[in-house]
């Protein structure tokens, strides 16, 4: 997997201050992307350890709340199977930083519901999220005032709960 950007310090994509990893690589193609060039899946830099490791660096002060996953796609199936070991290592070393994810995939009952994106790993992926914002950018409903989304069809979704209650369970910011 390629990385686009890491932003060791952001505050618009999640609560807090977090630390965002914009993955390389999209499908989807959403009609004014604010960030088309990480549609190409070999943009930007190999994602290594050290590049994990940086990224735990990073994470490791106590005012930064946690972790933003965007793109490109998150869940591209290659990006899926590099994301989630990474993810894995994430939770066991700082378990109460919060994983945010951006997708333009769509959310249902546990699983992302377009079958291109479900792979071995999606289950694992979503279980180890804690919010979830679903749903294709679409232009003509682009409102900058919604927090942490933009457009009014993107849900912010609270993952664990949607999980516990087998529906889905918005996240109340």
């Amino acid at each position: 997997m390629n990385y686009a950007e890491i932003k060791p310090y952001d505050i618009a994509n999640g609560e807090g201050v977090r630390v965002s990893l914009f993955v390389s690589g999209c499908t989807r193609h959403c009609k004014n992307c604010f960030n088309q060039m990480t549609w190409d899946f070999s943009y930007g830099k190999r994602f290594t350890e050290e590049t994990e490791a940086s990224i735990f660096h990073m994470l490791a002060p106590d005012y930064i709340a946690g972790l933003s996953l965007l793109g490109g796609e998150p869940f591209e199936p290659q990006n899926q199977r590099a994301l989630t070991p990474f993810l894995q290592k994430l939770k066991k070393n700082f378990p109460k930083k919060t994983i945010w994810c951006y997708t333009g995939y769509t959310y249902e009952n546990g699983s992302l519901k377009e079958e291109h994106a479900r792979t071995e790993v999606v289950e694992t992926m979503l279980s180890l999220l804690d919010v979830l914002v679903d749903g294709r950018f679409i232009e003509a409903l682009k409102d900058i005032r919604l927090l942490f989304r933009g457009s009014s069809n993107q849900r912010i979704i609270d993952v664990q709960q949607s999980l516990k209650h087998g529906n889905v369970v918005l996240y109340l910011t």
